[in-house]
């Protein structure tokens, strides 16, 4: 798929993605209304929305069809769900201390710490009531069971959280460029691997198919948490949404850092030849879509 093809997809996907978001909390739960206001405001705060469009794309390049992406549909806001909870969490005074998330303030910030932890602890438990819902789209029992265990282990212990626990105890001069891409294999890629897979599953992939996918995820999350080192150090902030050099200050290990920021745009650009070959041969009904967000994905700018 062209690049400019691939812009208005993204754009398409992540509308539909927002439609979901906004109807994730349901009107009729009894939710305190300050908790409610908070989970929303980090959810619908926009972003590049680029795990539930991974997941839809992974759903549509299996199956060809858009009715694979409305049985997906559930995944991929559960997938942002805890993406969002994670930032929340991320932001927090005793992690990152962060004052701006997306250009606007931190959710501690506006609602405070406690309310904060709370809106990211409902978000998180409300992902896996969402994922579950997907067996009453068409997905079968059993691809969703897979779905939500799968989706407690990448975001979990040996997933997103390992991985942000290896980095709060990462110095800049101390950890190694290994222990650096484990860092980040953990932190940011299992979800974006997790997505790629979910999506597989919504289409009934085969096992052939499911690995392929996963294998992109990686490298496709790798190369997203590299690209994002080399925009704290060169990114517009007004784009960012964050100031510019963030990393730095708090101490953070980063490809930069270890390896300089040409050596990094190398591996961004190895690693996403490495997707695309990962999937030429599954098997997929539409694998233009995932080597062109593959592409879209090297080249972003916040």
């Amino acid at each position: 798929m062209q690049l400019a093809n691939i812009d208005s997809y993204v754009r398409m996907r992540r509308e539909r993605a927002e439609a979901a978001l906004r109807d994730a909390l349901p009107a009729d739960w009894r939710i305190p209304s300050r908790l409610r206001e908070a989970a929303r405001y980090s959810l619908e705060a926009g972003g590049k929305r680029l795990r539930p469009v991974l997941v839809m794309a992974a759903a549509e390049s299996v199956a060809g069809s858009e009715e694979a992406v409305e049985k997906a549909l559930p995944f991929a806001v559960a997938v942002e769900m805890v993406h969002t909870y994670s930032l929340i969490h991320d932001d927090l005074p005793a992690m990152d201390n962060d004052d701006l998330r997306r250009g606007r303030p931190t959710n501690h910030k506006v609602y405070g710490e406690a309310m904060a932890i709370l809106a990211g602890d409902g978000l998180l438990t409300h992902a896996f009531y969402v994922a579950a819902q997907a067996a009453g789209r068409g997905v079968p029992a059993a691809r969703a069971l897979a779905v939500v265990s799968e989706l407690a282990r990448y975001a979990g212990f040996p997933g997103m959280v390992g991985g942000q626990a290896d980095d709060m105890l990462g110095e800049q001069g101390i950890t190694s460029l290994e222990e650096l891409e484990n860092i980040h294999l953990h932190k940011t890629s299992d979800l974006i691997a997790f997505s790629l897979r979910a999506g597989g599953h919504a289409a009934e992939a085969d096992d052939r198919a499911l690995d392929a996918l996963g294998l992109y995820g990686r490298n496709v999350g790798l190369a997203f948490q590299i690209q994002d080192d080399i925009l704290d150090v060169t990114g517009d902030e007004a784009k960012l949404g964050k100031p510019q050099g963030s990393d730095e200050r708090q101490g953070k290990v980063t490809y930069p850092y270890l390896i300089g920021l040409d050596e990094s745009r190398r591996r961004v650009e190895a690693l996403t030849e490495e997707a695309i070959g990962a999937i030429a041969s599954a098997g997929l009904a539409r694998a233009d879509l995932l080597e062109g967000l593959a592409r879209y994905v090297m080249r972003r700018d916040h």
